[in-house]
């Protein structure tokens, strides 16, 4: 399989019908800058092209599945044409991972926050680790769910409970997303077992049948995430020129608790 664009920030293995999708950026919890976010675009197109692949897994090497997007990236592409550009890879990688012909897990460990989580929710099937920390967090910082967080978070919750997760920005054990749906499973025994578990289950199904009721759900629904995703691009752009962002960010470097003013 040829991948047109090539980092080392992402890797892809192939075993028979299941391809791996590894985040590899240990070092920084796997936060998603746009080397990343164009690999892992560019992969999954590679995949999308094969017939002999059936079910994708994406994974974070170390600690973290994703801490959520990479806060210098954030602070270095202050402008504006710069800023579009990102949040549309962003885009295309969503609309790609959503839509594409595969049947797609998300495996959890460690934290799964902000673009991360976004990105998890783009998958079919969400297996997280007990001990993993789930957050759409980007209150925290002045700024609204992007990657498509408001379109996943409502079709799960629902309007009125997507929007207080959202506004509440809490960190929420493994258990406590399952609880409230916004992830599928949280294994008692071991983490690996219960993937290849699930990964047989798929494998012993007519997959393709599971393929095309993805394909119809996905097609239906895609105009409403487009819509969201456009909508998400412009509202990020402009709480990104808020005193309360500017007030987030030097508070997260300076690890110190953010005084907002809701200007």
């Amino acid at each position: 399989m040829a991948i047109e664009f090539s980092t080392n920030t992402v890797k892809l293995d192939i075993n028979g019908r299941v391809a791996v999708l590894e985040l590899n950026r240990p070092e920084a919890l796997n936060a998603l800058d746009v080397e990343m976010i164009k690999g892992i675009t560019m992969n999954l197109k590679e995949i999308c092209k094969s017939d002999e692949i059936d079910i994708v897994v994406i994974k974070g090497a170390g600690r973290a599945f994703s801490a959520g997007g990479d806060i210098k990236t954030m602070l270095s592409n202050s402008n504006e044409s710069d800023f579009y550009h990102v949040m549309d890879d962003i885009h295309d990688m969503i609309v790609t991972l959503y839509s594409m012909p595969k049947v797609t897990i998300s495996a959890v460990t460690g934290a799964a926050a902000g673009l991360g989580f976004s990105l998890a929710l783009a998958t079919d099937y969400i297996i997280a680790e007990p001990s993993s920390k789930i957050a759409m967090n980007f209150i925290g910082i002045g700024l609204i769910p992007d990657g498509g967080g408001h379109f996943f978070m409502e079709e799960r919750l629902g309007e009125t409970k997507a929007k207080q997760l959202i506004w509440e920005g809490k960190t929420l054990s493994a258990n406590e997303a399952l609880t409230l749906g916004l992830i599928d499973q949280v294994p008692t025994g071991d983490f690996t077992e219960a993937i290849e578990g699930k990964l047989q289950e798929w494998l012993n199904k007519p997959v393709q049948a599971m393929i095309k009721t993805k394909k119809i759900l996905a097609e239906k629904n895609r105009p409403s995430l487009l819509k969201i995703l456009e909508l998400e691009k412009y509202g990020q752009f402009k709480m990104r020129q808020t005193e309360d962002h500017q007030e987030g960010i030097n508070a997260f470097l300076e690890k110190r608790k953010p005084q907002f003013k809701g200007k």
